[in-house]
C-alpha cells in the first residue's frame, strides 16, 4: 500500500483517499436510486397496464428489466464491498498512529443503526440497519492474516445455509427448508403506504417493515453475502487492489468473471427443466444467483477502474461522480425521503400515477439533482451533511 502513503503531520503517515472509490460509490448509489423509483420504494402498486399503449408496456418492461440486469443485486454489492474497504482505510490509519479503531468503529456501527433507522422511518428495503449489524464481522476479523480472510469471506459467498438446505434436501425428501413468516409484515407495510398519514407510515416501517426487511435479507442469503463482501473488501484495501498497480489483477478478474457469469446464470435458467424438487431449485436458484451477480460486479468494478485509469477522457467524466461518491450516505438516505415522499400515501401518492417509465425518469432528475448539490456542496466543505456529522460523533470524547 505505499503508493496509497502520504505524509501528515511530521512523520505520522496516512493513506490517501482513493478516487476510484468514490466513483464507485457513486456508481452503485446512482443504479441504487434507480432502482429503488421504479420499484416506487418498495411499494409495489403501478399504474394499470391494459390502460396504457402497448409502447409505453414496452418501455415499462425494457427498463425494468435493464435495470435489474445491470445493477440488481450489483448496486449494492458493490456499496458493501466499498464499506469494507473503507473500514480497512480508517483502521489502517490509526494503526499507523497506535491506535486501536476497534472499539471505536464499533461505536460507529451504533452510530450507523440509529442513521439506519432515521433511514427506516421512510423506506422499508434500506440496507444500512444491517450494515450497523453484520459490520460486527470486520470488528472481529480485521487482525486475521489475509489468507484466512479470503477463505472466510469464500465460505460467506458460497452461500452455506443454501448449501446447508440443499444437503438436507438431498438426504432427506421430507425436509422443509425453514422460511420466517412475514406475510402479515409486508402486508402491514403496504397498508401504510396506500393508506397511512405520515407517522403511521414511520411506526409500521420502523417496526413490521424492518422486521421485514431484515428476514428477507436473511431469507436470500443477503446476510452471509454482505459478511462476505465486508471481509472482501478489506482484503482489497490491504492488498492495494484499487490502486492503478494492480490492473492486470483486475483484467484477470474480468476475463474469468465473463465466462463464469454466463455459465452460472446459464445453469439457474435450467434448473427448473432438469429438477423437480421446487425446494431444491429455490436453494439452487438463491446460490447460483448470488454468484452470478458477485461475477458481474466484478466486471463493473474492473471496468470502472480500467476506464478510471487507462482512459483520460472517461478518468475526467467518472470523477464527476466522485462528490456524489464521497456523499454516499447523504444521498443514500435524502433519495429515500425523497422517494417515500413522491410515491406513498403521507406524500403526493404517485404510485397508482406513474408507471415505471415515468418512475425512471424521476430517478434519473433525482440523481441529477443530487449530483449537482454534491458538487456545490464539495466546493465548500470537505465532507457531506450526513457523512460529518457521522465522522464527528464517531469521535466524540476522543483527546
Amino acid at each position: 500500500m505505499n503508493e496509497e502513503l502520504s505524509l501528515e503531520q511530521g512523520k505520522i503517515k496516512r493513506h490517501k483517499r482513493v478516487d476510484v472509490a468514490d466513483v464507485l460509490r457513486g456508481v452503485a448509489v446512482m443504479g441504487i436510486v434507480l432502482l429503488h423509483n421504479i420499484e416506487h420504494f418498495n411499494f409495489y402498486s403501478f399504474p394499470d397496464k391494459s390502460a396504457q399503449p402497448a409502447w409505453l408496456n414496452f418501455t415499462d418492461n425494457a427498463i425494468w428489466d435493464s435495470l435489474f440486469f445491470a445493477f440488481g443485486g450489483k448496486a449494492y454489492a458493490i456499496f458493501a464491498l466499498l464499506f469494507g474497504f473503507s473500514f480497512f482505510i480508517q483502521d489502517d490509519n490509526q494503526k499507523m498512529r497506535g491506535n486501536d479503531f476497534r472499539i471505536r468503529f464499533s461505536w460507529r456501527l451504533v452510530l450507523l443503526f440509529l442513521i439506519g433507522c432515521i433511514d427506516a422511518a421512510f423506506f422499508t428495503a434500506e440496507i444500512l440497519v444491517m450494515y450497523s449489524l453484520v459490520g460486527v464481522v470486520l470488528v472481529l476479523t480485521c487482525r486475521l492474516k489475509t489468507k484466512i480472510l479470503i477463505i472466510l469471506s469464500a465460505i460467506c459467498m458460497l452461500q452455506p445455509v443454501a448449501l446447508y438446505n440443499i444437503i438436507q434436501l438431498l438426504l432427506n425428501p421430507s425436509y422443509s427448508v425453514p422460511q420466517v413468516p412475514t406475510s402479515e409484515l409486508w402486508a402491514a407495510t403496504f397498508a401504510m403506504q396506500s393508506e397511512g398519514s405520515f407517522f403511521q407510515t414511520v411506526g409500521v416501517n420502523l417496526w413490521e417493515g424492518q422486521l421485514a426487511s431484515l428476514a428477507w435479507a436473511w431469507d436470500h442469503g443477503r446476510i452471509f453475502q454482505t459478511a462476505g463482501l465486508f471481509i472482501a473488501g478489506m482484503v482489497i484495501g490491504r492488498q492495494g487492489w484499487m490502486l492503478k498497480s494492480f490492473m492486470k489483477g483486475w483484467g484477470i478478474t474480468a476475463c474469468v468473471a465473463l465466462p463464469l457469469f454466463c455459465t452460472l446464470r446459464g445453469l439457474d435458467f435450467m434448473l427448473p427443466d432438469y429438477i423437480d424438487n421446487k425446494e431444491i431449485v429455490s436453494q439452487l436458484h438463491l446460490l447460483l444467483n448470488s454468484l452470478y451477480n458477485l461475477c458481474f460486479m466484478a466486471l463493473i468494478v474492473s471496468g470502472v477502474l480500467f476506464l478510471f485509469y487507462n482512459t483520460e477522457k472517461m478518468k475526467e467524466l467518472l470523477s464527476r461522480l466522485i462528490p456524489y461518491g464521497r456523499m454516499s450516505m447523504t444521498n443514500y438516505v435524502t433519495q429515500s425521503m425523497i422517494g417515500s415522499f413522491i410515491y406513498y400515501n403521507w406524500g403526493l401518492g404517485l404510485h397508482n400515477k406513474l408507471g415505471i417509465t415515468a418512475s425512471f425518469l424521476v430517478g434519473i432528475a433525482v440523481f441529477l439533482i443530487q449530483l449537482s448539490f454534491c458538487s456545490l456542496w464539495m466546493k465548500r466543505f470537505s465532507h457531506g451533511p450526513m457523512e460529518g456529522m457521522w465522522k464527528r460523533l464517531t469521535w466524540i470524547g476522543a483527546k
